[in-house]
């Protein structure tokens, strides 16, 4: 069996990755550097002759050849990797007729659960969501505390409305639902420190980069600070990353993205790394359904899986990419029994609604500087 050829879909913000092989097996990937689809697209294509004609059974050697090529690395290369491993194992796993859960140490868990992204530009809005997130049986939700235009508001106001919010969650979900602080690196090591005093009482689970995680010392330093986890990896793509903020102790979850960090082969090391540190994994998830299906193959395989991010894919696009999405049952997606990853694209429907990727709309502060985002 060899590989034939490699297609790519853009969606909006998604890069979808399908394999064929000479067989008719065909494997399905999608890539995580969202903010820039169309350069993670452009990887997948230069590297389809090296691929064309390849074992795809072969995935490691597949890994660490484009991985060490031509000395430059950057999350664009990783995504395009992650694609095609996560393809190459859908290949795998199908060829052996077992899901890939199977082939990286079986299945630990029956189902995994996960945290549902709840919304609203007013604390009102953002309550309401958080009901109908309860009734749909999530057992946990997470949400941005931030109000919009926050670096309009001096810093007070923007402490002071994003404890509010924390509080009217809790308020409304209660003590038995577990609540995630989105700060989206939004906040300095000093705002953190005050905001995780202010909001300590109601209990989060965790927050998640509340400062700009590029640099792990900083990101140690504040954890250090605060009573109240802190999750964060979502930007990391290699092993040493992960390594060397657990080693300085600079977070209590960490949030390995399948679609960027090197697909399954990488994150399952990712996995290892944290277990030996007693860590417990949060897979970051804000794409497709081809990322959720892969994270869950994840899920069931380690015994430090945490919680799950989910996004919902009961509305289109999504629920139009799939030919059938994983079964959710009250806050949990069931692990899957057939072979691969368990989903296959609905081609017809990605072939007629392929889009153009978002464009750059970084907001600015007052003064002109730009605020990250």
């Amino acid at each position: 069996m060899h590989i034939e050829s490699l297609k790519t879909f853009l969606i909006g913000k998604w890069c979808l990755l399908e394999i064929q092989t000479n067989t008719g097996l065909i494997g399905i990937g999608e890539g995580g550097v969202h903010g820039f689809p169309q350069s993670v697209k452009a990887t997948l294509d230069s590297l389809e002759k090296f691929l064309v004609g390849k074992n795809p059974m072969e995935i490691e050697h597949i890994w660490q050849t484009i991985y060490r090529f031509a000395h430059f690395r950057g999350a664009v290369i990783t995504s395009a990797i992650s694609a095609i491993d996560i393809a190459l194992w859908d290949i795998k796993a199908k060829y052996f007729q077992v899901p890939i859960y199977e082939l990286i140490g079986g299945k630990t868990r029956n189902k995994t659960r996960l945290y549902m992204h709840i919304n609203g530009e007013t604390i009102d809005d953002l309550c309401n969501d958080a009901k109908k997130a309860l009734a749909k049986g999530f057992t946990a939700v997470r949400f941005e505390t931030t109000p919009d235009e926050y670096y309009n508001l001096n810093v007070d106001d923007k402490l002071t409305q994003s404890a509010e919010r924390v509080a009217a969650v809790r308020e409304t979900v209660g003590n038995d639902i577990d609540v995630c602080v989105e700060i989206h690196r939004r906040f300095s090591i000093p705002e953190t420190v005050t905001f995780a005093n202010m909001i300590q009482q109601y209990r989060p689970f965790f927050l998640e980069d509340p400062i700009i995680p590029d640099s792990l010392e900083s990101m140690a330093s504040l954890v250090n600070r605060i009573n109240i986890p802190v999750a964060t990896g979502e930007r990391f793509h290699t092993i040493y990353e992960f390594r060397e903020l657990l080693q300085m102790r600079g977070a209590d979850y960490i949030r390995p993205d399948l679609c960027l960090a090197g697909g399954i082969t990488n994150c399952k090391k990712i996995a290892a790394i944290a277990e030996s540190f007693n860590i417990g994994v949060i897979p970051h998830n804000p794409l497709s359904p081809i990322s959720t299906a892969a994270c869950v193959q994840l899920d069931a395989s380690i015994p430090n899986f945490i919680l799950q991010e989910y996004t919902g894919e009961a509305e289109p696009p999504k629920n139009k990419m799939v030919k059938a999405p994983l079964v959710l049952e009250n806050g949990y997606l069931i692990v899957p029994e057939t072979p691969g990853l368990g989903i296959e694209l609905n081609k017809e429907y990605l072939l007629k609604h392929e889009s153009d990727p978002p464009e750059i709309t970084t907001p600015m502060a007052p003064d002109g500087s730009v605020v990250d985002w």
